[in-house]
């Protein structure tokens, strides 16, 4: 057995679906690369294409209904209280806004010979971020490379052959049948620029343009047609822009693209490169393998696991393949990653491809902070950042409160009126404060303090929006009202259904860790102590976490039963996973009942979806449960992942893998209980291996290596000056510079000393 490192995804033939194409990012721009060799297709997108302007949507009729429909739920009047509902608090218009592609890039092959494709394969280097595509024609070898540039900010497409002469083709620029931009048009005598408008009211103008630098041979332009012929070598850059960053989008995307060619492609690469790694590289996971399964192209490898197979180094692929995605999908500058990240090739996409905020963009920056890619959730901080005003008029508007609030959808406008016309999720009023507790979880892991003062007017913000909206029981308990469960429905005794609902508990979770990080925050800061108060008060107000007839979590206040017993979401263990207040040493009667709830679901077909799968990873790991973790890992490769890696809901949503992706590492580090807990849910299959660049709250770095499923060596950089406790569960010795500073007796399960910042500890079994 090999500890392999797993960073290459390839195949033997060209994509026929966008399923199966390669995908590239830097952040702004994306492209899914399909390798055909005769008729290549990249599908783009950049991540201001949006269609329309923002919109006040806020229902005028929301306030004067608001204690009507609060009083028809305490009665138990549910029908009554859900068909005002949508019509008094739905949004008006109900939709927000949604992506778009940018179009395509199509290329035109022409060969000499009419010989066939030998020897193809297309790849994609998740360390470099470089998609490749190779294949021979008769006598001559081609060679494809693409990616999408940070610094440069372009897609690169570099075209070679081995014999001089050999690359003829021509290139176009498309959108949606040609049917969804205005004009194409000459900008010089190498550029072609697509030009248009993204609809509605007020909508983002967008441009794009393609330059091709030529070695050897020809390059012309006819009408909408970009020619190469008889060249020795070609670079394509591809450059776009909308009215949303730019006021003069076409002046930017000539002058950006002038500037790339200005370098060689070389040096285009090498800047790339340089760029890419920095980040890629600073966290790897390497497990034992066999070595035939990874010899096989990617897609076959899956079929297998599809068979029941075992396949561990494509568990350790996956890892760096989510690392890979949000490197490419979400970088400082760049709007967060979306439903799909930045990769959409439909004009009204499912679920329309923007931010739905009661579990899947929260789930996109899970691996964030832990993969050592923190600076990838700085797009979503400013996504909230811009959602404060907008939240501002809503909480007034609707509710008649101060602070900010959103619900279970926003857009690229920080839209936070209510979408859709779904009871079970469109009035849940939770999606803001969920997005506020990134803010403190960067804090957590870096201990910026300067960060800190940046981020906290909007915990606070948020924090105060509850203080006003929460309402009093006849216990005395404070509650949210109305509200769901996203996205469940729950049965009452007399067979009635119904989703509206007061003080689920997902929203007391939630609420727990909200009032929690404000005060916190605001005690590291030294300030709001009143405010301080005032949330420890609401805090203990809270409903408990509760559990029912059958030993699970509660989801309401009342145990009901499920409608649906195997749903995809599994709100009320919020507090498990990514909430930080179950544990199995902290709360043991709560995370065996949370065990009891993963069961049940599990045994009713739940993790049907790809994120809901790769939640369950994480509940499992949360839970110290190497092997539950792994049978599901196992499934979301299985049943959830497409032939290109990414995961299928169905259809393509990139939740999953950026949810597996943090489940892998949660299966071998976890810091959310005050300590560093090492290989807490190892599986028996993942014997040997080793982590490198773990990140871990606190201000902590750590390698990880392990032998016969037992811990080898692990090294802790600390970021600052503070005590460091570690969990190891053997004898271990800790190591600076070849002196020890602390050990772990014989009965120790944990090891702690006064870490300094800069310093690097090695801990080793006694």
């Amino acid at each position: 057995m090999a500890v392999q490192l797993e960073n290459r995804i390839w195949y033997k033939q060209p994509a026929e679906a966008w399923e199966e194409a390669l995908p590239v990012g830097n952040g702004k721009l994306g492209g899914m690369v399909f390798g055909n060799p005769v008729k290549e297709r990249m599908a783009l997108n950049e991540d201001s294409v949006w269609y329309g302007s923002p919109r006040d949507r806020n229902n005028p009729d929301a306030l004067p209904n608001l204690e009507r429909i609060r009083g028809l739920l305490k009665e138990g009047r549910l029908q009554e209280a859900q068909e005002l509902s949508v019509t008094a608090l739905s949004g008006v218009p109900e939709t927000q806004r949604h992506y778009m592609p940018l179009g395509d890039l199509q290329l035109s092959f022409r060969y000499k010979a009419a010989d066939e494709v030998l020897g193809y394969s297309r790849e994609l280097d998740l360390a470099s971020g470089i998609a490749s595509v190779s294949y021979s024609k008769g006598p001559v070898n081609y060679r494809r490379e693409t990616f999408a540039s940070f610094p440069d900010e372009a897609i690169v497409t570099r075209l070679t052959a081995d014999q001089g002469g050999s690359i003829s083709f021509t290139a176009r620029l498309l959108r949606g049948r040609n049917r969804y931009y205005d004009e194409l048009v000459k900008a010089d005598d190498c550029t072609i620029v697509m030009r248009g408008n993204c609809g509605g009211a007020g909508g983002s103008d967008f441009r794009a343009a393609l330059r091709a630098v030529a070695e050897g041979g020809t390059v012309t332009i006819v009408g909408e047609h970009l020619i190469v012929e008889g060249a020795d070598s070609v670079t394509l850059l591809l450059t776009a822009a909308t009215t949303f960053r730019h006021s003069e989008p076409e002046s930017y995307v000539i002058r950006t693209g002038t500037d790339a060619a200005k370098w060689d492609y070389e040096t285009l690469k090498l800047r790339h490169t340089q760029d890419f790694t920095a980040l890629s590289s600073r966290s790897a996971l390497r497990l034992a393998t066999g070595d035939e399964a990874s010899k096989l192209p990617t897609d076959e490898r899956l079929k297998l696991v599809q068979s029941g197979a075992q396949d561990i180094g494509l568990t350790a692929l996956y890892y760096h393949y989510g690392r890979y995605l949000l490197i490419s999908s979400s970088r400082p500058g760049s709007l967060p990653a979306n439903l799909q990240g930045i990769w959409n090739e439909l004009m009204l996409p499912p679920w329309d491809s923007k931010y739905t905020i009661n579990i899947n963009t929260q789930m996109n920056y899970w691996p964030a902070e832990p993969g050592n890619l923190a600076e990838c959730h700085e797009p979503l901080f400013e996504l909230i950042e811009r959602m404060r005003e907008p939240g501002r008029l809503t909480a007034r508007t609707m509710y008649g409160c101060g602070g900010f609030v959103a619900h279970h959808n926003t857009d690229i406008w920080g839209d936070t009126a209510p979408q859709d016309l779904y009871l079970p999720a469109t009035y849940w009023p939770m999606g803001a404060a969920w997005l506020c507790l990134h803010l403190w979880e960067h804090y957590e892991f870096g201990l910026d303090l300067g960060f800190l003062e940046r981020a906290y007017p909007a915990l606070k913000e948020s924090a105060q929006f509850f203080a006003d909206f929460l309402t009093e029981t006849a216990d005395g308990q404070l509650v949210t009202n109305p509200s769901a469960s996203p996205e469940n429905t729950y049965i009452l005794p007399n067979g009635e259904s119904g989703t509206l609902c007061i003080g689920p508990s997902m929203d007391s979770q939630i609420l727990f860790e909200l009032f929690t990080a404000c005060i916190e925050a605001a005690s590291q800061l030294g300030i709001d102590e009143q405010e301080q108060m005032l949330w420890k008060r609401l805090r203990e107000q809270l409903p408990q976490p509760a559990v029912g007839k059958h030993g699970q979590m509660l989801e309401w206040m009342e145990d009901y039963e499920e409608a649906e017993p195997g749903h995809r979401h599994i709100s009320h263990l919020f507090a498990l996973h990514p909430g930080k207040r179950f544990s199995v040493r902290g709360t043991p009667e709560w995370a065996a009942a949370s065990r009891v709830t993963l069961e049940r679901r599990l045994a009713n077909g739940g993790g049907h979806t790809g994120w809901s799968r790769a939640w369950i990873i994480n509940f499992w790991a949360r839970l110290e449960d190497g092997e539950k973790a792994f049978e599901n890992m196992q499934a979301l490769l299985s049943h959830s992942t497409l032939p290109n890696m990414l995961d299928n809901h169905p259809p393509f949503q990139i939740d999953g893998n950026f949810g597996g992706a943090a489940g892998i590492s949660e299966m071998l580090l976890q810091s959310h209980t005050g300590e560093i807990h090492l290989l807490p849910a190892l599986p028996a299959a993942w014997a040997e291996g080793e982590i490198k660049g773990l990140r871990a709250r606190g201000g902590f770095e750590l390698d990880i290596r392990w032998s016969k499923g037992m811990l080898a060596e692990a090294r802790v950089r600390a970021g600052v000056d503070r005590s460091c406790t570690i969990r190891t569960g053997i004898r271990v010795s800790v190591m600076e510079n070849g002196m020890e500073v602390a050990a772990a007796g014989a009965t120790d399960e944990t090891v702690s000393w006064a870490a300094r910042s800069g310093c690097e500890y090695v801990l080793t079994p006694r």
